[in-house]
């Protein structure tokens, strides 16, 4: 049993928290204390579908000049010898 914080009764009382304090009000003092508090406060928002934009392609990394595991390429002129002085 605690002590209502409205009526200072023993009774039953559930913790409520109002404007950031915790009351023990017992349930017969709430019903209409809940009605007088009933559409005060911010009112409640219906939900919305947002659609995001979408994300941003990165550009694609440009190969490396060599991969690991494979032999390099060699590139230069076909059929051409250098000349040996």
């Amino acid at each position: 049993m605690i002590l209502c914080d409205l009526c200072g009764e023993a009774k039953e009382c559930l913790p409520r928290h109002i404007e950031g304090k915790e009351y023990d009000i017992c349930s017969v003092c709430w019903s209409p204390f809940a009605q007088k508090l009933k559409g005060k406060g911010r009112k409640a928002r219906e939900l919305e579908t947002v659609f995001l934009p979408p994300w941003p392609k990165e550009p694609e990394p440009p190969e490396p000049k060599h991969q690991p595991g494979h032999p390099p390429k060699i590139w230069g002129a076909a059929g051409k010898r250098p000349r040996i002085v």
